[in-house]
């Protein structure tokens, strides 16, 4: 009898190998590699795929279907695709359930049967919390199972309008001998239902784990199977969530939608802007930046606490800005500026529990440290650069919207890269080219 093939492979990365190596090759994770047999050719249920020329697929119109969520339709670029997958993340207990609940049950009335998968909970304990969100679902069919060929049946005999697993991790082949959440089961898994779901354009909602790191659990090529990779961000003990598109092959990527968290569920908040300045009051250290995200910009208050040092080594803390980022800022601040903050703690927040990850937030950070230190208000102005080592500051991306954005809630001044120069009816605008320029107009 032939003996089966079996390979190991990294569960962090997805790198295979015949040999064991005490150390992936690819990513250095110690320990990593796990035997696995290799992977079992099966007949591909569902009818082939139809070819036809190019000028024949491009005269197709995609036919969007509304989520039920105005705000996530937009962000989606107009809705659901049919046979679209997407894959959304977040923390646990962070409301990835709450949202695809509700989503469904919406859906359902527009568009029929849906079908949600839970490999995670029991049929009893979503209907619990379907209960207190006031989800009726009367097309909204609970399927609490882990098997995926189970899973594919049930999807053939149902024939539904959408799909959602929950999550993507815990559903198992029987085709495969590995454990459920491994390399080979979620490749795989996710694999089948995707070619399954596309065959028949029904869209598919997959739920992915993050790893302690914050990245999708799991290998990558699950990224690049999905057609959209959605992130469910925000402070646990906070009100609000954002939903972040990271990756979208209908639309635009990197849009964002804010939900409050409420006891009847998630509902959207269709004005980000007024929502994280609705407690702003003028103080030191404190600057309005217009944050972009996609197409959509948002202003976000910027805070920063600045006192002297408790400790020989002084404190660097920031809640939704990079540390490493700060570090930069702060030496700028000292070389160009002589704001000298090398005895004294900083504290930087960007209020709601936003974060901001573009270098266009670099002048606003700078200015609300050098506010904190000499103990001025900057008042009501909109700030948005990147700063260079040198001091400079440099050009930034859709530098209209940002404007347009602050007139819009009542700005009448703002300062901009001077790269970025243009003119607006009722605003004053400062074009600055170097950190110390910026200081000595609004300080």
């Amino acid at each position: 009898m032939k003996k089966e093939k079996t390979v190991f492979v990294c569960q962090e990365c997805g790198y295979s190998s015949t040999k064991w190596f005490g150390r992936c090759p690819s990513c250095g994770a110690w320990n990593s590699m796990v035997e696995e047999r290799e992977r079992v050719a099966t007949k591909t249920l569902g009818p082939a795929m139809v070819y036809k020329p190019l000028p024949m697929w491009v005269e197709e119109d995609l036919k969007r279907l509304s989520t039920g969520f105005e705000q996530m339709d937009l962000a989606l670029g107009g809705g659901l695709v049919k046979g679209q997958v997407l894959l959304i993340a977040g923390e646990p207990g962070i409301g990835k359930s709450t949202l695809l609940l509700q989503l469904a049950e919406k859906y359902s009335k527009a568009y029929g049967k849906v079908l949600y998968v839970s490999g995670e909970e029991s049929g009893s304990q979503i209907g619990t919390r379907a209960k207190r969100l006031k989800v009726e679902g009367e097309n909204l069919y609970l399927l609490p199972e882990t098997e995926l060929e189970c899973i594919l049946e049930t999807i053939q005999e149902l024939k539904p309008s959408l799909l959602v697993v929950d999550s993507i991790q815990t559903i198992h082949s029987s085709q495969l001998e590995s454990a459920p959440g491994s390399v080979a089961q979620v490749r795989e898994c996710a694999y089948k239902l995707a070619e399954f779901c596309k065959r028949r354009d029904i869209p598919l909602f997959i739920v992915g784990q993050i790893t302690k790191e914050g990245s999708i659990a799991g290998p990558k090529v699950l990224e690049h199977l999905v057609d959209t990779v959605l992130y469910f961000e925000g402070e646990r003990f906070s009100f609000y969530r954002v939903l972040k598109v990271v990756k979208n092959r209908f639309g635009a990527s990197g849009e964002v939608v804010v939900f409050k968290m409420t006891e009847r569920g998630l509902e959207e908040v269709p004005e980000p802007s007024a929502l994280f300045l609705q407690e702003r009051r003028a103080s030191p250290g404190s600057v309005v930046f217009p944050h972009t995200e996609g197409n959509k910009p948002v202003l976000l208050e910027v805070q920063a606490l600045v006192i002297d040092a408790l400790y020989t080594t002084p404190q660097r803390r920031t809640q939704g800005y990079d540390i490493n980022r700060l570090a930069l800022i702060l030496a700028v601040l000292e070389k160009e500026a002589k704001i000298f903050t090398r005895d004294k703690d900083v504290f930087v927040n960007v209020v709601g529990g936003m974060q901001i990850v573009e270098p266009a937030g670099d002048l606003a950070v700078a200015l609300a440290i050098a506010s904190s230190v000499k103990g001025k208000e900057l008042g009501d102005v909109v700030v948005f650069g990147e700063l260079g080592l040198g001091g400079e500051v440099r050009a930034v991306h859709f530098p209209e919207m940002r404007l347009k954005e602050g007139k819009r809630f009542g700005f009448k001044r703002a300062m901009v890269p001077k790269g970025n120069i243009l003119e607006m009816d009722d605003m004053e605008i400062y074009a600055v080219s170097h950190i110390k320029e910026a200081l000595e107009l609004l300080l």
